[in-house]
């Protein structure tokens, strides 16, 4: 997409308007949430959904093996227990001196 540029009126309070050529460029349909970064002098906003769909793609290009978010949660769950029981050991050692 070719880098456009154009002027947009701040109100005092604020607030603008997107035009709406820029909101069809967005996808943007009614109410609707963007994400506004700001880099040094420079503003920029996504539309929220781009930016859950280039997590997306990249968790699929960069994924080795096939999981589910359920395989993800309880390896998350029984490397806390884990930790748990690290830590319950260390208190008893701690303890035992």
């Amino acid at each position: 997409m070719p880098i456009q540029t154009m002027d947009i009126k701040v109100a005092g309070n604020g607030r603008m308007v997107l035009p709406a050529s820029v909101r069809k460029a967005m996808g943007l349909h009614g109410d609707a949430k963007v994400i506004l970064t700001i880099e040094d002098d420079l503003v920029r906003l996504s539309p929220i959904g781009h930016g859950v769909s280039r997590a997306q793609a990249l968790y699929r290009e960069h994924a080795k093996l096939e999981r589910t978010t359920d395989d993800f949660l309880n390896d998350r769950k029984a490397e806390a227990v884990a930790d748990l029981g690290e830590v319950a050991s260390a208190d008893e050692d701690r303890d035992a001196q």
